[in-house]
């Protein structure tokens, strides 16, 4: 009875310690149990790289080597171009009997590219302006005889019949009556190309001149308008390009763009070659009567020819004095 008893009591308490001992195991459980991504992720290394400069390492000699080389070739060429020429006497006779028997008045600035000649005629000023850039660009651009691109399509073929084409020469017993040569291999010396830009019409050695343009602006003393013309000067003649008419002086020689712009949707007058014929004769004429003709047009290519080998003189001893300082 007593055992029956004792074993009654006890009961309670094995039950209480199972329960919560089941329990705490269910509530640890969770924090023990393993992670399910895959053991063989881990954390990537940083990378540790050089960092990268464009400065010059301080050890780097920053003297130019090519200095030296430079300016002795500065000088070698400032030599041969000053003995040359001689620019440093003063203007060449002809161009100095010009201006001393002309009315012209010669206004030119050093290191500047634009010529100005100056006069009076009556209650006239007359001024004519002109570049050395004209000499830059060499031959007129006009003239398309020196354009390779004229000739392709003559060149990619023969002609037939005997006849020649450009490098052609009518030698041999070809097929076609030609034969190709190169331009080193023509067989007079009428043939050579270099030789006949050297050479005139008349054998002189006189090559044609390159066109030189003339900014021509004439002005009268209590009028309020300007004539404004452009010509070119080609092959010791003066040719008419333009004839404007501007109500106000200040229109027809412009130096802004400014002035440029406000002068575009004004009506100047017609083209030149636009006008009857026998006004064009006039208007060289009254051109020509201030003293805008032949010898001015023989004048002009050389003193442009004159001034552009004193700049360049000029420009090598300024190039060369940089380089050395």
């Amino acid at each position: 009875m007593f055992s029956i008893r004792n074993l009654t009591r006890s009961l309670p308490r094995c039950s209480s310690r199972l329960s919560s001992s089941s329990l705490a195991r269910r509530t640890i459980a969770p924090l023990h149990k393993p992670s399910q991504l895959p053991r063989n992720w881990s954390i990537a290394p940083i990378a540790c790289r050089a960092a990268f400069s464009t400065g010059l390492p301080r050890f780097e000699d920053q003297t130019g080597l090519v200095d030296s080389e430079l300016s002795s070739k500065l000088a070698s060429e400032l030599q041969l171009e000053a003995e040359a020429t001689n620019v440093t006497d003063g203007l060449p006779p002809n161009l100095k009997e010009y201006l001393d028997t002309s009315p012209w008045e010669l206004q030119d600035t050093p290191g500047e590219e634009e010529v100005v000649l100056k006069r009076t005629f009556g209650k006239e000023k007359i001024k004519v302006s002109f570049t050395v850039a004209d000499l830059n660009y060499g031959e007129d651009t006009e003239n398309f005889s020196e354009d390779p691109a004229m000739y392709d399509e003559e060149d990619s073929s023969m002609q037939q019949g005997g006849a020649q084409s450009k490098g052609t020469i009518n030698q041999g017993r070809t097929k076609g009556g030609n034969i190709n040569v190169a331009p080193e291999d023509k067989i007079a010396p009428a043939d050579r190309e270099e030789l006949a830009d050297d050479e005139s019409a008349d054998g002189t050695g006189i090559g044609p001149m390159w066109p030189a343009h003339l900014h021509i602006t004439i002005e009268k003393d209590g009028i309020a308008g300007a004539l404004q013309i452009e010509a070119v000067v080609r092959d010791g003649e003066i040719q008419t390009e333009n004839f404007h008419f501007f109500a106000a002086k200040a229109l027809a020689d412009v130096k802004t763009a400014e002035a440029e712009w406000s002068r575009r949707n004004m009506y100047t007058g017609p083209a030149f070659t636009n006008l009857d014929e026998e006004l064009q004769v006039y208007i060289d004429k009254y051109i020509a009567e201030r003293g805008i003709d032949t010898a001015l047009a023989v004048w002009v290519p050389d003193y442009v020819d004159y001034k552009e080998q004193k700049e360049y003189v000029n420009w090598l001893g300024q190039v060369k004095e940089f380089v050395d300082a």
